[in-house]
C-alpha cells in the first residue's frame, strides 16, 4: 500500500513539474513541445518527452531544469506517433489508440498500402490523431494483396468472345471484372466466366513490332 501511494504521489507531481517544464521551454524561445514527464522511482531522475520539427540547444534549459528540480535530467525527442502512443487517445473508429493499448511494434506506413484496399486517398480520411497515416492499414493489407492475386491486372487486355477487351476496374469481394471493348462498352463479369472466355477465344495476339526508321543519311559533300 505504501508503494502505491507513493507512485500515485509521484504522478500527481508529474503534472505540476510538467507545466513548469513547459513554461521555462517558453522562457528559454525554443521551438520544442514538452509531451510528457516522468519521475524516477527514487526521484533521482527526471525523463522529459518531447517533439520539435528541428533540432533544438536545450543546454541552458537543461541547467536550468536540474537547479529547478535538483535532480539528473533526461531530454529524449520523440516523434508523433510516439506521442500519441505515450499520451493515448480515442481514434476515428471509436476506440483507443492501438499504439497506447496493445500495439508493441510502431511499423512504417506508406501510402501504398490505401491505393492497394482502393481507400480514399484524402488524408483527412486515412490519417490518425498524430497527423500520419493510420497503423490499422497494415491489419487487413495481406487479406487484400491474396484477394487480388488471382484477378487480372488493371489495365490488361484480354481476349474473350467479344474480342479485345481491356481490363477496367476489379471487385476483390465479389471476385468480378469489368471489361471494356474497342467501342468502349463495359460489361461485368465473374472471374470464373472470364477465364472461361479467355481459354475458349484463345491468347490475345501479341502487338505488332514497330519498324525500325532507316537512319537519315548525310547530305553528300559538294563537288
Amino acid at each position: 500500500a505504501g508503494e502505491i501511494e507513493a507512485l500515485r504521489v509521484l504522478r500527481v507531481d508529474e503534472e505540476r513539474v510538467r507545466r513548469t517544464t513547459r513554461e521555462m521551454v517558453e522562457q528559454h524561445g525554443l521551438k520544442m513541445k514538452v509531451s510528457e514527464v516522468e519521475w524516477q522511482w527514487d526521484r533521482n531522475k527526471l525523463t522529459i518527452y518531447f517533439t520539435a520539427e528541428r533540432r533544438v540547444d536545450f543546454r541552458e534549459l537543461v541547467r536550468d531544469l536540474a537547479r529547478t528540480f535538483r535532480t539528473r535530467i533526461e531530454l529524449k525527442q520523440i516523434g508523433v506517433r510516439d506521442e500519441a502512443a505515450l499520451l493515448g487517445g480515442v481514434g476515428r473508429c471509436g476506440r483507443e489508440l492501438c499504439c497506447s493499448t496493445w500495439l508493441r511494434e510502431i511499423k512504417p506506413i506508406s501510402l501504398q498500402l490505401a491505393k492497394d484496399q482502393n481507400l480514399s486517398l484524402n488524408p483527412t480520411q486515412i490519417s490518425g490523431t498524430c497527423g500520419r497515416l493510420m497503423c490499422c492499414l497494415t491489419y487487413e493489407h495481406d487479406a487484400y494483396l491474396a484477394a487480388r492475386k488471382p484477378l487480372p491486372r488493371e489495365g490488361k487486355t484480354v481476349r474473350t468472345w467479344v474480342g479485345n477487351e481491356k481490363v477496367v476496374g476489379i471487385d476483390i469481394w465479389k471476385n468480378q471484372v469489368t471489361l471494356m471493348d474497342e467501342s468502349r462498352q463495359r460489361r461485368t463479369v465473374e472471374l470464373e466466366a472470364l477465364r472461361e472466355e479467355m481459354a475458349a477465344a484463345g491468347p490475345a495476339p501479341a502487338p505488332a513490332p514497330r519498324e525500325r526508321e532507316a537512319p537519315a543519311r548525310e547530305p553528300l559533300p559538294a563537288a
